[in-house]
C-alpha cells in the first residue's frame, strides 16, 4: 500500500506549506487534488508534485494556465 501525498511549491520552486493530507493511492490523491487545486492556488501555491513515500511520481506540475 501507498503513502502518496502531495508537494506544494512556489514559483521559484521551493516547498511551501499546504494540507497534509495522505492516500493510500494515486487514483485517491488525484481525485482530492482535482476538488482543491484552484484553492491551493489561490494559498499561494504555485505547482505540486505527487510523491509515492519519498520518490516523486511526476510534477512539478504547475497550477497556473501556460
Amino acid at each position: 500500500m501507498g503513502d502518496f501525498r502531495w508537494r506544494y511549491e512556489n514559483a521559484a520552486g521551493t516547498p511551501v506549506d499546504g494540507p497534509e493530507e495522505e492516500f493510500d493511492d494515486q487514483q485517491q490523491a488525484e481525485d482530492w487534488f482535482g476538488a482543491v487545486w484552484a484553492e491551493l492556488r489561490e494559498r499561494g501555491v504555485d505547482a505540486v508534485t505527487l510523491l509515492d513515500g519519498d520518490t516523486p511520481v511526476y510534477g512539478p506540475m504547475s497550477l497556473h494556465e501556460t
